[in-house]
C-alpha cells in the first residue's frame, strides 16, 4: 500500500500548532499562539498571550488600553518557556507578526526566522520597527500562504 499523499507541511503542522495553543489565551479580543521550532523540526517550547504566572485571570482588566500593560505576548511567553535552552538558529511559528518588543526578545534569543499569518497591524509604529530590527538582525520574515484554509479537530474516540 502506498503511503498517505495528503499529510500536511511542516509548515502547516507548526503553526497549527500555535494556532492550537491561541485556544488557550483567555483574552476575550485576541488569541494569539506562538510555536518554536529547531533545524531539525523538533518543537522547542510554546506559549500564548495571557498574563504572567501568579497574575490571575480575573484580578486583573482585559480592556484594550489597560490589558496591554499586563499582558505577556505569545511569542515572549514561548521564549521564556523554553527552560532555558537555547534557541539560537530556531524559527518561530506566529499566527501575528510580532510587535517591537517581541521583536527585540526573538532577536536576543538567536531565533533566525519568523512565519506569520497575520500582518493585520504593519501600518503600526511599533510594527514598523520590528521590521527594521529583523532586518538589522538578519532575521528572516515569512508571511505563510498556506494551501490549506483550516485543518478540524475530532475530540471523539470512535474518530481514532
Amino acid at each position: 500500500m502506498p503511503k498517505r499523499t495528503d499529510y500536511i507541511t511542516w509548515d502547516e503542522y507548526f503553526m497549527g500548532i500555535a494556532l492550537l495553543s491561541a485556544h488557550r489565551s483567555k483574552d476575550p479580543s485576541t488569541q494569539v499562539g506562538a510555536c518554536i521550532v529547531n533545524a531539525q523540526n523538533r518543537i522547542m517550547s510554546m506559549g500564548y498571550n495571557g498574563f504572567p504566572t501568579g497574575c490571575a485571570d480575573e484580578d486583573f482588566s482585559w480592556e484594550r488600553g489597560e490589558k496591554e500593560r499586563y499582558v505577556c505576548h505569545a511569542e515572549l511567553n514561548a521564549i521564556l518557556n523554553s527552560g532555558g535552552r537555547s534557541l539560537e538558529g530556531c524559527k518561530i511559528y506566529v499566527a501575528l507578526f510580532p510587535c517591537c518588543e517581541c521583536a527585540k526578545a526573538v532577536i536576543q534569543c538567536g531565533i533566525k526566522e519568523v512565519l506569520y499569518l497575520s500582518d493585520k497591524y504593519a501600518g503600526e509604529p511599533k510594527f514598523y520597527a520590528s521590521r527594521e530590527m529583523f532586518a538589522a538582525a538578519g532575521v528572516k520574515m515569512t508571511q505563510l500562504k498556506l494551501e490549506r484554509e483550516g485543518i478540524a479537530l475530532d475530540f471523539r474516540p470512535e474518530s481514532v
